[in-house]
């Protein structure tokens, strides 16, 4: 079908965000092609799953991750914030993911960098896609255009995308400066002239975050090749895949 559905940090609006439970969520949907997750770095030098560089919001911990090992961040509990019945979630590594999800659902892993906060971020991430055969079924992306930069150099087989709200006048130039071959945009910045420019340069679009129907349908009309990232994946079957 056209219009790929990416499950924002898993399927977030009914499972708490970047869990096994909202990944699993997400892929009990047989529509959702994609999930999109973060990733930082424990202390002991693990990709971790977590949006924030710390823990406040989402767990029921206190801290930068930085300053934790893995083993450690996966003792806190990251799903009674959301409800009760997700008590005890933990915040998972990327291999745990990797390895729940190969030949279910492709991963679109956005490395949370930030002007280089986690210098080996990138190598460590590259590894472990490239150990699990992954090379082909992963997009790499970061609001960070060094890092994408990084990226390339350790390998140029798995896909690169540049996340950004920003004006897009300029964009297809700075993602063939970049090598990239992906484009994660705020929707508002969704536009036929948009698309059009992107279908020109080979470059394939997801649009976030939709989460109401009306506007992933709106969004969908101005071109069949954009993808839909969202935290309800249940309203894009509605929007989509119901009469």
């Amino acid at each position: 079908m056209d219009h790929a559905c990416v499950a924002h940090r898993g399927a977030s609006g009914l499972a708490p965000e970047n869990t096994m439970a909202a990944f699993n969520k997400a892929m009990a949907f047989p529509f959702v092609q994609w999930i999109e997750l973060d990733v930082q770095l424990s202390k002991d030098g693990v990709p971790v799953v977590i949006h924030d560089d710390t823990l406040k919001r989402t767990t029921n911990g206190t801290g930068r991750v930085a300053d934790f090992s893995a083993y450690e961040l996966k003792r806190f509990d990251a799903g009674s914030k959301f409800g009760k019945p997700f008590a005890g979630e933990g915040i998972p590594t990327l291999e745990k993911v990797l390895d729940e999800t190969i030949g279910r659902c492709r991963l679109n892993i956005e490395l949370k960098t930030y002007g280089g906060r986690y210098p080996d971020l990138e190598k460590r991430v590259v590894d472990l896609i490239h150990s699990k055969g992954l090379q082909y079924d992963s997009v790499i992306t970061s609001f960070d255009a060094e890092a994408l930069r990084r990226v390339r150099q350790l390998s140029g087989d798995i896909r690169t995308g540049l996340i950004t709200d920003a004006s897009p006048s300029m964009l297809a130039a700075e993602l063939k400066r970049l090598d990239a071959s992906f484009l994660s945009l705020g929707y508002s910045k969704v536009t036929p002239v948009l698309m059009a420019a992107m279908r020109a340069a080979s470059i394939e679009v997801m649009a976030w975050t939709v989460n109401d129907i009306a506007t992933m349908k709106r969004i969908a009309a101005i071109d069949p090749a954009v993808m839909i990232c969202t935290n309800y994946p249940d309203r894009f079957g509605q929007a989509f895949l119901t009469s």
